[in-house]
């Protein structure tokens, strides 16, 4: 409790007025998952009393269900391609007064001065933003990442009130074979106390003894309701993820029941903000757990309670005496829409629309500190894929998945090299290295993505962010990258060496400078111009994209220094053999 105690306590028993109470309230008890009713008191940001109070403003919600505020337990808020000012506004349109951010990206391409930008951005939104640093940057020696966070560059970090504790801990295998540089962070956060967030893709059975063992209690990465019931049966926090290409819900509710729902919470992980703007957030996931059949407080209260107590959030997640004040007004449990947000007892969403003074903020962020994208000339003879075989490894796109698989096909080879194939839809990817102009140039062949014609290219490639690019000739692909480069990073659509869209992403290659609508726009006209190249509709393609180079994450995928196979955690040549 801060200074404000003598008085907080003189308005709960009454003896003075509260600054805000609201009135005819039907409150969500997330305690009991019950409805309450009464007044709520709210002085200095917090809620002092839930009775019969008077107070300087009197809000009437005229019989509308009061909410407390939605958490995102587990998102990395670059990804929604938004600066944490605007993430913040798209945020809290959707109820969403606190998230959990892991800033990896920029971590990963900025180290220390990505995370300073992002804590200085932050203290500037009117929601809770916390912090969980980044665990693996790099996150393996088979790529090549901006900057390097070991656990002495992490710690100054831990004196921030807002940095919870150590991010999602993606590698798994250095974990097991206790190489020091993890076990140093882990150790790090256990002296200070802090919170430790798991990433067991692919972990199942016996090797959950490790995470569990190394003080990991959450993990985000079950796909399937046996091993969302192992992580739970282990003690674990579950993070059921829905976002833009993870859609894990519906696999996971069966294993969901009363009696466990308390250990399960709801994250977005990545979420484009075209999805933000269409669905919502965690709201959104919501509705949908709604839809497949839970309670709508049991709902609730894991996308609130749940989260908050998840990591020690004490005065977050209900609406009760103690409490801050965030919450907001709904006039339907079921479909959830939401009408009046309250941050910290102040009016953030009206009718649901921000607040004046809330629109009146500019997404100007200071990045001149950021570094700027450093890469080795090159041209399209440097993307040429030499193959000894007609029979190459071809990462297979899994629509709206992480997961790709490793197939093996027959592929045209013209003198010594790869020729991309519209009709086989056989296409060639490259990652081109944009941190220390090294000239790593990773190559490999990807079906999925069914482009006709021109390329693809981002600068938002997990988890290094280097440029990749995808397409049908490497004339298109090397403009598509040149443009990027000229541009800060960004993402791209290419046809005959001309630019169709793009959408500039200057702040470290990873976010925008612009209003979430104007990005909203940007990127719904960017995809349009990619389906026009015959892309396929059946995902997202950019994001699939940025996510090949996700080498944590099986089967097989691609970085700037190569094919890299999952199972065998390591780097594989494009052909095993010759012919």
């Amino acid at each position: 409790m801060d200074s404000h105690l003598n008085k907080h306590i003189a308005v709960a028993g009454k003896k003075q007025p509260a600054d805000l109470v609201i009135k005819h309230a039907k409150i969500v008890n997330v305690f009991t998952k019950t409805i309450m009713e009464g007044d709520v008191a709210v002085c200095d940001g917090r809620i002092v009393g839930i009775a019969e109070y008077e107070g300087t403003t009197i809000y009437d919600a005229k019989g509308q269900y009061l909410v407390p505020g939605l958490i995102d337990g587990h998102v990395h808020i670059e990804s929604s391609l938004l600066a944490p000012k605007e993430f913040a506004k798209i945020s809290l349109l959707h109820g969403v007064t606190t998230v959990v951010t892991d800033p990896h990206e920029i971590g990963n391409v900025a180290g220390n001065l990505g995370l300073e930008f992002m804590l200085a951005d932050a203290k500037e939104t009117p929601m809770n933003i916390f912090i969980m640093l980044p665990s693996c940057v790099p996150v393996t020696p088979f790529e090549t990442s901006g900057a390097v966070l070991d656990a002495k560059a992490l710690a100054p970090f831990l004196e921030y009130p807002e940095v919870l504790g150590l991010a999602e801990v993606m590698n798994y295998q250095a974990v097991a074979s206790n190489e020091q540089t993890i076990i140093d962070k882990l150790q790090l956060m256990h002296q200070k106390n802090k919170k430790i967030d798991g990433h067991a893709a692919g972990i199942n059975g016996d090797d959950l003894n490790v995470y569990l063992t190394a003080g990991i209690r959450t993990d985000h990465e079950a796909t399937t309701a046996q091993e969302a019931e192992e992580r739970l049966a282990l003690g674990m926090y579950l993070m059921v993820r829905e976002g833009t290409v993870a859609k894990d819900l519906q696999a996971l509710l069966p294993a969901i029941t009363p009696d466990n729902s308390r250990r399960c919470l709801f994250v977005t992980d990545d979420k484009l903000i075209d999805d933000l703007v269409a669905e919502g957030s965690i709201d959104h996931i919501v509705r949908q757990a709604i839809l497949a059949g839970m309670d709508p407080l049991q709902a609730i209260q894991m996308a609130s309670l749940n989260a908050a107590e998840c990591f020690g959030l004490q005065h977050l997640g209900a609406v009760a005496p103690g409490y801050q004040a965030d919450f907001f007004l709904t006039d339907d449990l079921n479909k959830l829409p939401i009408n009046t947000v309250f941050h910290q007892g102040e009016t953030v969403v009206a009718d649901g629309q921000l607040a004046p003074d809330l629109t009146e903020i500019k997404n100007q962020p200071a990045i001149d500190a950021l570094p700027k994208m450093a890469v080795a000339p090159f041209d399209p003879n440097s993307l040429t894929l030499a193959l000894d075989s007609t029979t190459a490894h071809v990462i297979e796109i899994i629509p709206n998945s992480l997961l790709t698989n490793d197939l093996l096909e027959q592929v045209q080879v013209d003198n010594g090299s790869f020729t991309p194939s519209v009709a086989d839809d056989q296409l060639k990817i490259a990652v081109i290295e944009r941190h220390h102009a090294t000239g790593n140039i990773g190559l490999g062949i990807v079906k999925g993505f069914q482009l006709k014609r021109g390329a693809l290219a981002t600068t938002v490639a997990h988890d290094s962010h280097n440029i990749v690019v995808v397409g049908t000739n490497d004339e298109d692909m090397c403009y598509a990258a040149e443009q990027l480069i000229k541009k800060g990073g960004g993402m791209i659509v290419v046809d005959q060496q001309t630019e169709l869209a793009c959408l500039p992403l200057p702040i470290g290659g990873l976010m925008s400078l612009e209003s979430y609508e104007t990005v909203n726009q940007q990127l719904l006209n960017l995809t349009d111009q990619a389906h026009q190249l015959g892309a396929s509709e059946a995902f997202d393609p950019f994001l699939t994209l940025s996510f090949l180079t996700l080498s944590v994450i099986p089967e097989l995928k691609i970085t700037d220094m190569g094919l890299f196979s999952f199972s065998k955690f390591a780097l594989i040549p494009v052909c095993d053999q010759k012919d």
